[in-house]
């Protein structure tokens, strides 16, 4: 009671936050007459005085006053458009790593320019962040102009640039681009093999445009850069032929457990034919060269012998789709890993699709999580408060409208049935239609819009249907959504980023009614007068019918879609209108089922076609959605806590990348890790505390042979009285050394320095992806830890710890096995090549992939190199007559030229 008392007197905390700002505000406004009489050149001079100021040893926050004043002349020289009061409270908050939840229609990417502008003075980068490619290009275009005007540079990221055009955008003063193309260049950045060949520069301050949905509704899918493993159908299908040619005595099946392994008798059968079909070394199957085969043949053997055609899969349209054995669905899109899926391709006879793994992977969470300030904006994220806190440390800050709201928020329509439902909506919508009141119509899904605009159609209802997947398509309807007449269906996510204005939108409506004209002709500003005109008239036909109508056909399941629904309307003050149609049929009334006390009433006491307007079961509803929203937080809070595990050693191993590319000499981490490897050989053979007669002593000598190359007398070290496992492992040490040496001094033209960096990285690289893969299936099972009452973060955190000190050994000793066995030939060095990535970040709505399958880099030449990486194709050849000799260029690889676009796109089209 005291609480709602103190907030009624004192304003809630939010409101006193706010008003604690309107002393910078009034410092702001007190600069507007002295800017505002500043000529252009004196104006764009201020960029100089304010970055002069910082060198001298002032802070930031010092220079708001000067800088938001600065950006608010800017503003109004270039755009035409001058920053209200509350959009200065905004450009603070953004500024100081808060988020700004500023309603539809403020304005946000003007806000924007103000904190932008001041942190890009200390020429460390300012990123903006959009939810598409379409607003990250527009965005740059159009507030570029003010930062343009004011002598900083923009960049701008989009898919298909080239790595030079990436580096040159991320050098820039600002740089738009969109979340998965941030992410992206991270982890491709991450794979490179030399600093120059980086794109991005250190992390700075980002801004998060729709943060909510970017750092919330996107962040519950990791980004994952995949490569395809090498092209082995040819072997998958000699695999299969052989395997059909055996029979049931060759193989013994264990049907409840799914397995089946050769006899005695069929493994020699197996041996003898392929080593016919020359696909073994040797004769014997088992040998450690013939690894991969034995893999696929026991794969073959499953695919053929246990899984059943129409059982256990369908082939439809050329593909082999899984069958849930539980459910009896199609699983489009699921493949079984480890090969078994292009073992059934092979005996289907159908093409064989490449195995892909996994070669980096990050959260959203966590990338974002790398800057050390960031702030964001939205309509919505209120309701969302606690979880941005405990993720990214962000506190939100409510910026109130410059003008009141207007728009009147009418209690829900419930009805029995989906039917029912969408035939009331029609009927409304048909009359708002008649009046010219303009109309948009919010659903959860694209086929529920497919639904409804199918009834529109019936009761010719004219209208217009987005679906958020053509970004550019989808402005220009938005714009107009506010027309007299005009009915729009949307799903919640589409369309963000553009206001709809009532009575339309000039800009959109000369460039889709006049495309030929060219902007600042005469001819182009006669009719951009008329329309106009036509635009105010038609603004205040539809202001008397009481503005935009925003029509919710179904509760999402969380609050704040819904609010972002209903904040379409009620613009800078303009009049609107919402509400809610439901059904017993929804999605989030279904999920408390049918049984509920609120079910039976509706059924019992409505009519067919009858609804029921309740503020009590309105707020059954709201309490629903935030049960909802507490779970689905939980689900996003867990992928953070596994990617958190996984977070600190990626930086371990990027740490030491950068390290070794940076370092002008790798010797003593080499020298180090040759040392380690020694000591953990002897370790392993003759532990501490035991008597030499215990010792492994021939596993220790075939272990140095394969690890070192070497053949020291260890039977004679071991017969030598008070005989220690340090003193074995330090002759071997000394041994090795010396052998390297050797190997050094006999090979002294060879750079050294850039062959220990390239073999560290590579196995560095090799190894790190296997680990991904072993990380990833931890992962999927380390949840049937909870049955013996254990939790499987802290199982899981304790399994990784263990896996990534495996990962280290290895790493030492196979750094250490490549040096002391390389083979040198003295010719002409590959450069080395990063493969075509397949990158995916699946739209949590949609299913779709929203990120862009953008072409990895080219590396850079390092001279005096063995040939140890991917063979790079030669150069396009002509013959006497200029013509173009085919070469073996794959049109997808990197053109040799160094352009670092696809052949294809580059001296591939000559052809």
């Amino acid at each position: 009671m005291f609480a709602s008392v103190a907030k009624s007197i004192f304003g809630s905390a939010n409101d006193r936050y706010v008003r604690s700002l309107g002393k910078y505000v009034d410092a702001i406004n007190a600069l507007e007459s002295n800017i505002s009489a500043l000529s252009d050149d004196e104006l764009r001079g201020q960029t100089v005085i304010l970055r002069q100021r910082l060198a001298n040893g002032e802070k930031l926050n010092d220079l708001i006053p000067e800088a938001f004043a600065t950006v608010r002349e800017a503003a109004v020289r270039t755009l035409g458009q001058r920053h209200y009061d509350v959009q200065l409270i905004g450009g603070i908050a953004l500024h100081r790593g808060e988020i700004a939840e500023m309603k539809t229609g403020e304005g946000k990417t003007l806000v924007a320019t103000l904190a932008v502008y001041l942190n890009a003075l200390e020429g460390k980068g300012v990123h903006v962040v959009t939810v598409n490619d379409y607003l990250a290009t527009r965005d740059a275009g159009w507030m570029g102009q003010v930062y343009r005007f004011l002598g900083l540079t923009v960049g701008v990221i989009v898919p298909n640039l080239t790595d030079e055009q990436r580096r040159a955008a991320y050098n820039a003063d600002i740089t738009y681009a969109t979340n998965n193309e941030l992410g992206f260049d991270y982890l491709r950045d991450n794979m490179k093999y030399s600093r120059d060949q980086m794109v991005q520069r250190p992390f700075n301050f980002a801004i998060v445009d729709e943060v909510d949905s970017i750092l919330i509704d996107e962040a519950r899918t990791p980004l994952i850069i995949s490569g395809p493993t090498d092209d082995k159908s040819d072997l998958y299908i000699s695999v299969d032929k052989l395997v059909k040619t055996l029979v049931p005595a060759d193989y013994e099946k264990d049907e409840k457990q799914k397995s089946v392994v050769l006899t005695e008798d069929g493994t020699e059968k197996c041996e003898r034919m392929l080593e016919e079909a020359g696909l073994i070394e040797g004769r014997n199957l088992y040998d450690v060269a013939n690894t991969q085969v034995v893999h696929h043949l026991n794969q073959a053997l499953k695919a053929n012998v246990m899984f059943k055609k129409d059982i256990d899969y369908i082939v439809k349209d050329g593909k082999v789709v899984i069958i849930d054995e539980f459910t009896g669905r199609m699983m489009d899109g699921r493949r079984w890993s480890d090969g078994l899926h292009q073992a059934v391709e092979a005996k289907e006879g159908v093409a064989i699709e490449p195995e892909n793994q996994t070669l980096a992977s990050i959260t959203f969470q966590n990338y974002f999580r790398m800057y050390p300030k960031l702030s964001g904006m939205t309509g919505t994220a209120m309701t969302e408060a606690p979880e941005f806190f405990d993720i990214y440390k962000m506190n939100v800050v409510a910026i109130p409208t410059n003008v009141p709201v207007q728009r009147v928020d009418n209690d829900d329509e419930f009805y029995k049935t989906m039917i029912e439902k969408f035939g009331a909506i029609t009927k409304e919508v048909k009359e708002k239609q008649a009046k010219g009141q303009p109309v948009l119509v919010g659903t959860v899904s694209i086929e529920k819009s497919e639904m409804l605009s199918e009834f529109f159609d019936k009761e010719g209802v004219k209208h217009s249907v987005l679906n958020a997947r053509f970004h550019e398509t989808e402005a220009h309807i938005v714009a107009q959504a506010g027309r007299v007449g005009a009915i729009t269906i949307a799903t919640n996510m589409a369309g963000r980023g553009t206001d709809i204005q009532l009575g339309g939108n000039l800009e959109f409506r000369m460039q889709d009614e006049f495309p030929e004209l060219e902007a600042g002709t005469p001819e182009y500003e006669a009719k951009a007068e008329q329309i106009r005109a036509e635009i105010v008239a038609e603004k205040q036909h539809v202001l008397d019918l009481g503005g935009l109508f925003v029509l919710g056909t179904e509760r999402h399941e969380s609050r704040r879609i819904d609010n972002q629904l209903r904040g379409r309307s009620g613009r800078q003050g303009d009049p609107g209108l919402s509400r809610f149609y439901l059904s017993l049929d929804d999605d989030l009334l279904r999920i408390f089922g049918p049984q509920t006390m609120f079910a039976r009433l509706m059924n019992k006491n409505l009519e067919d076609g009858e609804a029921i307007v309740s503020p009590w079961i309105s707020k059954a509803i709201e309490t629903a959605q935030k049960k909802v929203e507490a779970r689905n937080y939980d689900i996003r809070k867990q992928v953070v806590e596994f990617d958190d595990v996984m977070n600190d050693q990626r930086k371990v191993i990027y740490e030491q990348r950068a390290d070794i590319m940076d370092a002008e000499s790798v010797s003593d981490v080499i020298n180090d890790m040759r040392a380690e490897t020694a000591s953990a050989l002897v370790a392993v053979s003759c532990p501490e505390g035991t008597y030499p007669e215990q010792w492994d002593v021939a596993g220790l000598k075939e272990a140095i042979d394969d690890v070192f190359n070497l053949q020291p007398p260890v039977d004679d070290w071991i017969e030598e009285e008070a005989v220690e496992p340090q003193m074995i492992s330090d002759r071997l040490q000394k041994l090795a050394d010396d052998a390297m040496a050797s190997k050094v001094a006999e090979n002294a033209d060879v750079d050294w320095v850039q062959i220990e960096k390239q073999i560290l990285i590579q196995t560095l690289d090799h190894h790190w992806k296997e680990h991904l893969a072993t990380l990833d299936a931890l992962r999927q099972v380390i949840h049937l830890r909870s049955y013996a009452q254990k939790k499987p973060i802290d199982e899981y955190k304790q399994e990784a710890f263990l896996l990534f000190e495996r990962l280290l050994v290895a790493i030492r000793e196979e750094v250490t096995r490549t040096l002391m066995r390389a083979q040198f030939r003295f010719e002409e060095p590959p450069q080395p090549v990063l493969p075509d990535f397949i990158t995916q970040h699946l739209d949590p709505f949609s299913g779709d992939d929203d990120s862009a399958d953008i072409d990895a880099a080219t590396g850079t030449v390092l001279s005096n190199l063995p040939p140890l990486s991917i063979p790079q194709p030669p150069m396009p050849q002509r013959d006497d007559t200029g013509e173009l000799v085919e070469a073996p260029v794959s049109r997808n690889a990197p053109c040799p030229c160094g352009s670092g676009q696809k052949y294809k796109h580059c001296h591939g089209q000559l052809a």
